[in-house]
């Protein structure tokens, strides 16, 4: 296994359009979302694990996930976690993760991968990262896994490429933000575009660099704690630092401007689990078409209904078509399918309603 291959996964969203089971002190990369028997960070640590060393994989997460993340991956160091004091959106946790890196190994190949997307066909997966790393080995490229797109889904932001080259890594012309439907049947009629499943690739020093010429603030407030980086003075660097650090992705921090940007068209199956209908779609379904996650059901006249329960709890639904049903403890969710982009707002009834302590 490749000492100089690296991974940071990004453990830190809540997970929200996934309530009431993701909440706040529980988000859903920690929950086994698919009843698999393993939670969505323990699947991925596994995939990464299969090219990466154990000890190189960072786990990057909000300070009040540290035990959640030490409970789950057991094999994990606490150096490998690395905490953010606040929410500053990807890009200066990724600085910061990467400047650490640097310091401990300035041949580091990195991949940056989110911890709650579902990839089955690991092998696949391997391969192309493996592709990657050798790619950005030999040349100072920011690379990106794309996902071709199989219908056209308003939900992703695209990646536009040049495909003059028969090549299969490509030149990426432009990143495009979330379309209409319309727009979305044009990027897939024309070809060179694949949805940007938010993977990146790149050696650590062209990741720097990049953020050295597009984000020369942001790089110098981070640039300051480099001798504290991997000592015990760290964290007081980062606790009273990072809270002051410009909250911007990394998509607009460096990879929408930067002419070096390349992608590779996965091999593999992938799906980002961002909300109930998205899992529903990745589910096997019983003969009425329901979509069943540790309940026991009985129905009649119910069909393409997503259900979830704590372990072996019996449900009985009757005359309910086309619904998402969630019962967590305290919380019990019936909620159109149609609909299941309103439940952030449903969330924030709840919480002004009765209290953040079920959300």
């Amino acid at each position: 296994m490749n000492k100089n291959y690296y991974a940071i996964l990004m453990a830190g969203g809540v997970g929200s359009r996934f309530w009431p089971v993701s909440t706040q002190d529980f988000p859903k990369q920690f929950h086994d979302m698919l009843g698999t028997g393993s939670t969505l960070i323990q699947k991925t640590f596994q995939r990464l694990a299969r090219l990466i060393p154990e000890e190189n994989i960072y786990i990057l997460t909000n300070e009040r996930y540290n035990d959640l993340v030490l409970e789950q991956l057991p094999q994990v160091k606490q150096k490998q976690v690395v905490l953010e004091p606040a929410m500053r959106n990807t890009a200066p946790c990724i600085l910061y993760a990467s400047l650490k890196i640097q310091k401990e190994n300035p041949n580091a190949l990195m991949i940056v991968a989110p911890s709650d997307h579902w990839i089955e066909d690991e092998l696949s997966f391997a391969k192309n990262v493996e592709q990657a790393f050798e790619f950005c080995s030999q040349n100072n490229a920011l690379m990106t896994l794309g996902i071709q797109p199989t219908f056209p889904n308003t939900g992703y932001g695209y990646i536009e490429f040049d495909n003059t080259l028969s090549k299969a890594i490509k030149l990426v012309k432009q990143f495009r933000e979330k379309p209409d439907y319309q727009t979305a049947k044009n990027f897939i009629a024309q070809g060179n575009f694949l949805w940007n499943a938010g993977i990146f690739i790149w050696h650590v020093k062209s990741v720097i660099e990049a953020f050295k010429n597009n984000q020369p603030d942001l790089y110098k407030h981070f640039e300051a704690g480099i001798p504290s980086y991997n000592t015990n003075k760290e964290e007081t660097f980062i606790r009273e630092q990072y809270p002051k650090a410009q909250n911007i992705s990394v998509d607009y921090a460096i990879m929408e401007k930067s002419n070096n940007v390349y992608v590779l068209a996965a091999e593999f199956d992938w799906n980002d689990l961002g909300t109930w209908g998205s899992l529903y779609n990745k589910l096997d379904k019983n003969t009425q078409d329901n979509a069943i996650v540790n309940a026991r059901i009985i129905t009649n006249d119910a069909s393409g209904n997503m259900i979830r329960t704590n372990t072996n709890k019996i449900v009985v639904v009757n005359g309910i078509k086309d619904y998402i049903i969630v019962d967590n403890e305290a919380v019990l969710l019936i909620f159109p399918k149609a609909k299941e982009q309103d439940i952030k707002e449903t969330l924030q009834q709840v919480k002004t309603t009765y209290g953040e302590q079920y959300c």
